[in-house]
């Protein structure tokens, strides 16, 4: 087809395909939003007929529209991906302390904030403590106890609900402590997300994600962060029940040892009584009994008829042979 055919044929498919074109090759290379309004501003400043101009604000939002559902499919494959990945991380060998600071470093990055970090409860104390921190700079930070109400982060362990601010040193629907806003503060946080880590009814933990700028989280951010939380407490549950499983395998092998043990001793008793009871038997006295008790215990054993009165007492009453000075003294009764 020849320029001038091409040009017709543009130009009987009317002002509409003119005014979709320049919005179709934003699209196509990803241009920022703000780019949208240049084809706007260009057909303004020519002296484009007001026809045009109103085709071309029709084309920008209906490509401003596929631009945000681009946008949000995209969103949503890279949060699937990695909510895949923090599973896959799970099911392999590694330890809790890896799961979850893997968790902290993708709910960070897919939510793009300064930092992100986990607290446990403490059943002992009652409160949460840091567990995990993934950009923090400040060391009371990271060495914070969260009571119950206390904070934003001691609120979510409270209600077991996500709670968010965008302000937190002007949000009063927590109680607010000396020591928490200091290590707030340390940080810089301004912007505080936090979702619950539950286990059934149970609160075992809260997952953050906060900036040092003023910000607010969309629903469907909240959403992913509870995801992650989600996995968070699965891990941890996991953990728990691997440590216990190792702890009780540990107590059957010892258990297991023990009773090896004394079936050898069992063992080596029978045998040594059947050589003894084959001894006598055939005649042997008792310095042939002692000479055979040497060779089983690889020591000397001697047949005395007088020897320490208490020792002899002691072993008599106690039924085994006692300790006296280096030896060892068995009573013989008949």
């Amino acid at each position: 087809m020849s320029r001038d055919h091409l040009k017709g044929a543009t130009a009987a498919l009317g002002p509409t395909y003119d005014a979709d074109a320049p919005f179709l090759e934003l699209l196509a290379r990803g241009a920022a939003a703000e780019a949208y309004d240049r084809p706007v501003l260009l057909a303004r400043a020519e002296g484009g007929s007001g026809e045009r101009i109103a085709a071309l604000e029709h084309a920008k939002i209906l490509a401003l529209r596929v631009r945000s559902e681009l946008e949000g499919r995209r969103r949503r494959e890279a949060e699937l991906s990695a909510l895949f990945e923090t599973a896959h991380d799970l099911a392999g060998p590694r330890d809790v302390d890896a799961v979850l600071q893997a968790i902290v470093q993708r709910a960070r990055s897919l939510l793009g904030t300064d930092i992100a970090y986990l607290s446990l409860h403490d059943p002992a104390r009652g409160d949460t403590y840091m567990r995990v921190t993934e950009g923090s700079v400040a060391a009371r930070f990271q060495q914070l106890r969260l009571g119950m109400g206390e904070g934003l982060g001691g609120l979510v362990a409270q209600t077991a609900r996500p709670y968010v601010t965008d302000d937190y040193f002007r949000d009063d629907r927590f109680r607010h402590t000396t020591t928490i806003d200091a290590g707030v503060r340390d940080e810089g946080l301004v912007a505080i997300l936090g979702v619950p880590l539950t286990l059934g009814p149970h609160v075992i933990g809260v997952l953050f994600a906060a900036d040092r700028r003023a910000r607010v989280f969309e629903r469907e951010q909240i959403a992913l962060l509870g995801s992650f939380a989600a996995l968070a407490a699965a891990a941890i549950d996991t953990a728990n029940l691997l440590t216990e499983t190792r702890s009780a395998l540990a107590g059957l092998e010892h258990a297991n040892e023990i009773i090896r043990d004394r079936s050898a001793v069992i063992e080596r008793a029978s045998d040594v009584h059947d050589r003894l009871a084959e001894l006598v038997l055939r005649g042997g006295g008792v310095h042939d009994v002692a000479a055979a008790v040497s060779q089983v215990l690889d020591g000397t054993v001697e047949f005395l008829e007088t020897a320490p009165a208490a020792a002899v007492e002691a072993s008599r009453a106690e039924g085994h042979a006692v300790r006296h000075e280096h030896d060892w003294v068995a009573a013989v009764a008949a």
